[in-house]
């Protein structure tokens, strides 16, 4: 156990964060969310059972620069027909303390999107379309 960090945020998650560069993409998928369909084209995936995505967001973010040069967060659509929970990216806000833009992408475009992602964190989260990708961004200087 580390001091100051979320116990959330298992060592395998940590070491991820760790690893990826300015400009990589994480996904924090729900349930039911194809994940190792999309891994096996590179992505690693991790599991995180059991875990909501705001907890593992909230949990991350003190340990995370989102990307200031792009839109850093992402998020799936509606599919044609169907209607977002507004709870949800309400809450993701909140998590990460973020006002910024969020792009929402079409289901397979996301898709396509998710298989270049550095990883995919499969989560517990059931709310439909609570998917999400975060673009690393650089840590500042002190």
């Amino acid at each position: 156990m580390l001091k100051g960090i979320s116990p959330v945020v298992s060592p395998d998650l940590l070491k991820i964060l760790s690893e990826m560069g300015h400009g990589d993409e994480i996904v924090f998928s729900d349930a039911h969310f194809p994940a190792h369909f999309f891994g096996r084209d590179g992505a690693r995936v991790l599991r995180a059972d059991g875990l909501m995505c705001d907890a593992l967001l909230a949990g991350l973010i003190p340990l995370f620069e989102l990307d200031a040069y792009a839109t850093p967060v992402v998020m799936m659509e509606a599919v044609k027909g169907d209607t977002l929970d507004p709870e949800v990216e309400k809450k993701y806000r909140a998590a990460l303390g973020y006002a910024g833009t969020i792009d929402r992408m079409e289901r397979y475009a996301f898709y396509e999107r998710a298989k270049k992602a550095y990883a995919i964190v499969l989560t517990g989260e059931t709310a439909k379309y609570g998917n999400i990708i975060l673009k690393k961004g650089v840590t500042p200087a002190d």
